[in-house]
């Protein structure tokens, strides 16, 4: 069985979810990560998309993450894992109906001009749908 850790999960205006988890899978800019108990010390940049938690208790949670950071410190003591999102939504958080409107709207924008701010907002929504949908 796997050795439990603490994370925390949170945005400046809450704490999203905090607990014992014997992984995290996230999406940094460059590429996928899990962290076990023990893993090394790190800081990663989060992208737009999925996060997954996996409780002490064998629950699967899963956060839509609007970027920000992971941080990861082991020590003799035990790992704790810090999520930092700019915004973050658990799955049953997310309203769907809402997400397809910011999709649509997303996609009206890049047909008139090509737009970062619509590509973001476009990436949040499916990443919300795709979790929800």
């Amino acid at each position: 069985m796997a050795t439990p850790f603490d994370v925390f999960m949170v945005t400046p205006e809450r704490e999203v979810w905090s607990g014992q988890a014997t992984i995290v899978v996230a999406r940094g800019t460059e590429g996928e990560v899990g962290i076990l108990a023990g893993h090394a010390p790190m800081l990663i940049e989060l992208g737009i998309s999925p996060l997954f938690i996996t409780t002490e208790e064998g629950d699967r949670l899963a956060a839509a993450v609007d970027g920000g950071f992971l941080h990861v410190v082991s020590d003799g003591t035990g790992t704790r894992v810090d999520i930092l999102a700019e915004h973050a939504e658990l799955e049953s958080e997310i309203d769907l109906d809402k997400a397809r409107r910011e999709e649509a709207e997303a996609e009206r924008l890049l047909l008139e001009r090509d737009n970062g701010a619509a590509l973001a907002m476009l990436a949040k929504a499916q990443v919300r749908i795709s979790l929800r949908g």
